[in-house]
C-alpha cells in the first residue's frame, strides 16, 4: 500500500506523525480500567491553518490539483466548514486560489456563529466565500463557478464537502499506516478506533487503510454527526471500496466491516445535544484538551457512553482519533454559555 501512495501527487502539509497520548485522569473520572486505556491520536497537531484531520485529505487533493497544472481551489461546506478553513490554508501554502461555497446548512442568527470561528478564519486566509441558503445545492454552484473560471482561462480544481472524494480518503487511508505503526512502538493493539463521521471520508480512509494492510476494519466505529444511520453506513461504505480500488485492491466491504452509530446525532449536523457539552468541558477539566462542538464532541460522548456501560470493555484499549476544528468552539459561544441548544429556529 505505501508503494501505491508514494506514487500519488502529494502536497506536504504535515511534518511526521502526529502524536498518540493517553488520557489516564478522565479515565479515572469516568470508571476505565487501566487494562482498558483510552488515548488520543492528535490529529488536532498540525502547523497548517489552525490543524485538523481535513489536512490529511487536502496533501492528495491539492497534490491533484498541482500536478494537473490547477490554478484555483474550489469546495463547499456549511458556513462554519473545517474544511472549508482548511482548505483556504492550504491552497494559500500551495499558492492557489481558494474560493468556498459555503450554505447556511445550521440554521442560526447569533453573530458568533455567523461571523466568528472559521468564518472570520477564511477570511484571514484571504478565500473568495459564495454564501447560499440552507437547502441550496453547493456543488451546483461550485461546477458554475468552475465554468466561469475556465471561460477566462483559468484552471480550477473542485472538491465537495469535506474532501471526502476516494483520493481525499487517501490521506486517512496513510493514517492507517501510521497508527499500526505507532501500535508496534507503543507495543499495544487497539480494539476500537473513534472518529466522528460527518462526510465519511475519515472512517472510510481508515477503513480501506486498514483493510489494504490485512488488519481488520472493523475495528473503527464512528459515531455519525451529520446524517441519518443508514446513509452514513451506505455512504461510509461506498467511499471505502472506492478508496481501496486507488490501492489497487477490490473488495466489497459488508455490514460487519463498516460500524456506525447514530446515538450521537441528535436532533442533526451542528445541533448541541447535553452529552456533547459534558464530553466537551469533562475532556477539557481533566486533560486540559479542547474538542470542537461539532464532530469530536459528540463522538466522544459516544465513547464516554460506551466506556461508562463497559461495552467495549473485552476489546482492548481504545484510540480516539481528535479531528481538531477547535475554532467551532467560538462559533458555539452562546450555546456553551447557555448550556442548552435553545439558539435554532426549527421549521
Amino acid at each position: 500500500m505505501l508503494s501505491i501512495l508514494e506514487q500519488r501527487p502529494r502536497f506536504d502539509l504535515i511534518e511526521g506523525a502526529t502524536p498518540i497520548q493517553r488520557l489516564t485522569r478522565l479515565e479515572r473520572s469516568i470508571g476505565c480500567s487501566k487494562k482498558h486505556g483510552i488515548y488520543v491520536k492528535r490529529d488536532d497537531l498540525m502547523g497548517v491553518g489552525g490543524g485538523g484531520n481535513k489536512l490529511r485529505k487536502l496533501e492528495f487533493l491539492v497534490g491533484e490539483a498541482l500536478s494537473q497544472g490547477c490554478d484555483t481551489f474550489i469546495t463547499t461546506g456549511a458556513r462554519q466548514s473545517n474544511h472549508a478553513r482548511l482548505s483556504a490554508a492550504a491552497a494559500a501554502r500551495a499558492g492557489l486560489s481558494c474560493e468556498l461555497v459555503l450554505t447556511d446548512t445550521v440554521v442560526r442568527t447569533d453573530e458568533a456563529y455567523r461571523y466568528n470561528g472559521n468564518v472570520l478564519l477564511d477570511d484571514l486566509l484571504g478565500a473568495t466565500v459564495h454564501r447560499r441558503p440552507n437547502g441550496a445545492d453547493a456543488m451546483v454552484v461550485a461546477e458554475m463557478r468552475r465554468a466561469e473560471l475556465i471561460a477566462v482561462g483559468l484552471r480550477p480544481y473542485v472538491v465537495g464537502s469535506g474532501g471526502s472524494s476516494a483520493v481525499g480518503c487517501l490521506g486517512y487511508a496513510a493514517c492507517a499506516a501510521e497508527i499500526v505503526a505507532q501500535e508496534q512502538s507503543l507495543g499495544l493493539r487497539f480494539g476500537r478506533i473513534v472518529v466522528p463521521n460527518g462526510s465519511s471520508g475519515t472512517h472510510a480512509g481508515l477503513a480501506a487503510g486498514l483493510k489494504a494492510l490485512g488488519d481488520d476494519a472493523s475495528r473503527i466505529t464512528s459515531f455519525s454527526v451529520l446524517a441519518p444511520l443508514e446513509k452514513t453506513e451506505e455512504t461510509t461504505r461506498v467511499i471505502a471500496e472506492q478508496t481501496l480500488g486507488l490501492l489497487g485492491q477490490n473488495y466489497a466491504f459488508g455490514n460487519n466491516d463498516i460500524r456506525v452509530s447514530g446515538d450521537q446525532l441528535g436532533e442533526g449536523y451542528g445541533m448541541p445535544t447535553d452529552a456533547m457539552f459534558e464530553a466537551v468541558r469533562l475532556v477539557a477539566r481533566t486533560e486540559g484538551l479542547l474538542l470542537d462542538p461539532v464532530y469530536g464532541g459528540k463522538a466522544f460522548a459516544g465513547l464516554i457512553s460506551a466506556v461508562r456501560n463497559k461495552a467495549w470493555q473485552d476489546e482492548g484499549p481504545v484510540l480516539f482519533v481528535m479531528t481538531g476544528g477547535l475554532p467551532g468552539l467560538f462559533a458555539y459561544e452562546p450555546a456553551f454559555r447557555a448550556g442548552q441548544n435553545n439558539l435554532y429556529h426549527r421549521s
